[in-house]
């Protein structure tokens, strides 16, 4: 029985020590395998990023946008303060027909009081109504953007074949860090403002 023990004990040792060996050999060749020098990582693993702060700020599409967005913001907000203007002079010239006892009757004052109510109510109405269509306006154009980039990039990346091109941004910085040989943003931003016609020219 204690002979069978140690066989069995002897059979054990052997099969860890081979697992030993494998393991170790193996795990060597797959370091070797996967081990590159920093000054051929491009080639070695194709993989790139772009800094999108970067293309919001300079690519000339984007600037282009803004500017729509600035120029709708401006019409909506001259819009609400000429009507705010106009609403607050019917307001004075109220407050001064009631100082004055210019209404015949009480009742005429407060339909007068509730019509500028129901005014500055709708007012308030319109104000919201062009902020929500400026909110809409301001999604379907970062959508238009977006899909613009993602198109220029893999019209760009036909001729620069990388496997993964990642996006970082400072709100959330996706890449903790890497070599600035992987940046193209310049590169990417140059072709981008190449191929883009400003409405204006």
């Amino acid at each position: 029985m204690k002979n069978i023990n140690y066989i069995i004990d002897g059979v054990l040792a052997v099969a860890v020590i081979v697992l030993f060996i494998l393991h170790f050999t193996g795990s060597k060749q797959s370091k070797v395998e996967r081990s590159f020098a920093p000054s051929d990582s491009a080639s070695v693993m194709p993989m790139a990023y772009v800094n999108i702060d970067t293309l919001l700020t300079n690519y000339n599409y984007s600037k282009d946008l803004n500017e729509v967005i600035l120029r709708k913001q401006e019409n909506s907000r001259a819009s609400v303060t000429q009507r705010a203007r106009s609403l607050q002079s019917e307001m004075d010239e109220f407050q001064r027909k009631v100082d004055n006892n210019a209404f015949l009757t009480r009742e005429r004052a407060q339909q007068e009081q509730q019509r500028l109510m129901n005014k500055q109510q709708e007012l308030q109405n319109y104000d919201n109504q062009l902020a929500q269509e400026l909110v809409q306006e301001q999604q379907r154009l970062t959508e238009q953007l977006r899909d613009t980039l993602v198109s220029q990039l893999k019209a760009y990346n036909r001729t620069h074949h990388y496997q993964v091109i990642f996006g970082n941004t400072s709100s959330s910085n996706n890449i903790l860090t890497a070599d600035d040989a992987y940046d193209i943003t310049s590169e990417f931003l140059e072709y981008l403002n190449k191929n883009y016609s400003s409405p204006n020219n």
